[in-house]
């Protein structure tokens, strides 16, 4: 069982940067693949981006490549979204997500198992 708690969120001016933080419970959290989605207003849930237990592997939405980057340190159980030159279009819900996936990356939701209660990110035109 994984818990997982996002962070991070907040309001922003288009063109500026966030980090978003997941953290998450339990001792085997370098054995989960890990992905942040999110969901605006009105629409499905989108993945955003994703990364292999080891972090070797990572992919990204075409929207947000080039702008966002993932990361994890497995020593803190903590993903990474570092997302930089915002748009108004990246205003959603981002929610963390894991599951346990060996060598690989998953970019569909119903792939993943657990998932985190979501932060709200809102950028200013």
């Amino acid at each position: 069982q994984v818990q997982l708690v996002e962070s991070g969120g907040g309001l922003v001016q288009a063109g500026g940067s966030l980090r978003l933080s997941c953290a998450a419970s339990g001792r085997t959290f370098s054995s989960y693949v890990m992905g942040w989605f999110r969901q605006a207003p009105g629409k499905e849930r989108e993945f955003v981006a994703t990364i292999s237990w080891s972090g070797g592997s990572t992919r990204y939405a075409n929207s947000v490549k080039g702008r966002f980057t993932i990361s994890r340190d497995n020593a803190k159980n903590t993903v990474y979204l570092q997302m930089n030159s915002l748009k108004p279009e990246d205003t959603a819900v981002y929610y963390c997500a894991a599951f346990k996936g060996g060598l690989r990356v998953g970019v569909h939701s119903y792939e993943y198992d657990y998932w985190g209660q979501g932060t709200q990110v809102t950028v200013s035109s």
